[in-house]
């Protein structure tokens, strides 16, 4: 008998009892937890409703398609100060139109059928003729003549203007320029104007005008005190036919020199009481007393200078006497008349000279040679070619251009 073989174990799955023994522990330990909890029968719910849950509405927020942003555009700027063109182009304004915007310019019709009548020529003979129903208005020459007259007739704010008339050379005509202009200012405007013998050797400022008075610059100082008004203050001028006013200095050499800064400042003082535009005919002593406040009261100037070359130069020193005194601002703004009446103007460029002084003042006028003038007399502004009284003209506009800049 063959003895029987072992049975082979079926080997045990460790992994798998571990995994049972896990599961029974678990279920045990579930029931026993069930075993001690006490459930109240009364608060089970065995039938529950639907309509104890709450329910929250779904919110469904809209779309809203985004459309484009209008930015404004941005405002005009306001502004304080009026101005008629600036409110014509639509400008804003923070305040109404003043008053000073109605001017004649503005209001009156210049239209054909309101202009007025021509002064000279064909022109005013076809007005007449066609009954006044056909208006060509005035010529060119007419327009820029009435042009310098609204120059000349410009108002001057900031009370009396005073304009010293120099030079430092005796001869080249300071007396005359200063008639002529005095002549061309009084004729167009419609305030006074006074020239003033300020020469300390006696000026002839008096000799060309009609003289009607023996008074003189030295009566003014001593009678100020007695003068109550323009009517006394007339009664001591000679006036000529073009309203121009000359006070005379005295005719006594001895008694002009003693003609000094403390009687130009009384003189000056009662000139401006009367008068708008006061000419003051200097000496050619640059450096004398009466110089020093007939140039601090200056708002504007004149120098004359001949057409000869030493005459040119010395009324350039004179400008640069003046600069280097502090009236360079004064300079700048004077206007030089060139008499080209005097002795060797033929031989002598005078375009040079005028370029020269033109880069050192504001303007420069040139005086034409004119028998009236060359007399020495009394001169007759309606009698004088017309070539020197446009010269006088543009002069006196040329002065009251720099007053309206002082």
């Amino acid at each position: 008998m063959a003895f029987g073989k072992k049975k082979a174990d079926k080997p045990v799955d460790i992994f798998t009892q571990a995994e049972e023994a896990e599961a029974v522990a678990a279920a045990e330990a579930k029931q026993h937890n069930l075993a001690e909890v006490a459930i109240d029968a009364g608060i089970v719910d065995v039938n529950p409703s639907t309509a104890s849950i709450p329910i929250t509405p779904e919110t469904i927020t809209p779309v809203v398609a985004q459309l484009p942003v209008e930015i404004p555009a941005p405002a005009e700027p306001v502004r304080s100060n009026y101005s008629r063109r600036d409110s014509l182009r639509g400008q804003l304004f923070d305040a109404p139109e003043p008053a000073a915007m109605l001017t004649a310019e503005r209001l009156i019709d210049n239209s054909n059928r309101y202009r007025p009548a021509p002064e000279t020529g064909i022109r005013r003979f076809i007005y007449f003729v066609s009954l006044k129903t056909i208006n060509l208005g005035d010529s060119l020459a007419v327009r820029e003549r009435r042009a310098v007259d609204a120059r000349i007739g410009a108002a001057l704010d900031g009370g009396t203007k005073f304009v010293p008339v120099l030079t430092r050379k005796g001869g080249v005509g300071k007396t005359t320029i200063t008639t002529l202009l005095g002549m061309a200012l009084a004729l167009t405007r419609e305030d006074r104007v006074v020239a003033i013998d300020a020469n300390p050797d006696r000026g002839t400022l008096a000799e060309r005008v009609s003289k009607n008075t023996r008074f003189t610059v030295r009566d003014v100082v001593n009678r100020a005190a007695a003068i109550d008004g323009f009517t006394d203050f007339s009664t001591m001028v000679s006036r000529d036919v073009t309203r121009l006013d000359v006070l005379a200095s005295d005719n006594d050499p001895m008694l002009s020199e003693a003609f000094n800064e403390g009687d130009y400042n009384v003189v000056a003082d009662m000139a401006a009481r009367y008068y708008s535009v006061v000419l003051t005919d200097c000496g050619t002593g640059i450096v004398h007393s009466v110089m020093r406040p007939t140039l601090q009261r200056a708002n504007g100037l004149v120098i004359v200078s001949g057409g000869s070359v030493d005459e040119a130069r010395l009324a350039s020193e004179t400008l640069t006497w003046l600069e280097a005194n502090d009236y360079g601002d004064l300079v700048r703004n004077s206007i030089v008349a060139l008499n080209t009446a005097t002795q060797a103007t033929q031989l002598v460029k005078l375009d040079e000279i005028e370029a020269h002084f033109k880069s050192r003042v504001r303007a420069v006028v040139r005086i034409p040679y004119d028998p009236a003038l060359a007399a020495g007399s009394v001169i007759k502004f309606s009698e004088l070619k017309k070539g020197t009284q446009e010269a006088a003209r543009e002069l006196a506009a040329l002065v009251v251009d720099s007053l309206q800049q002082d």
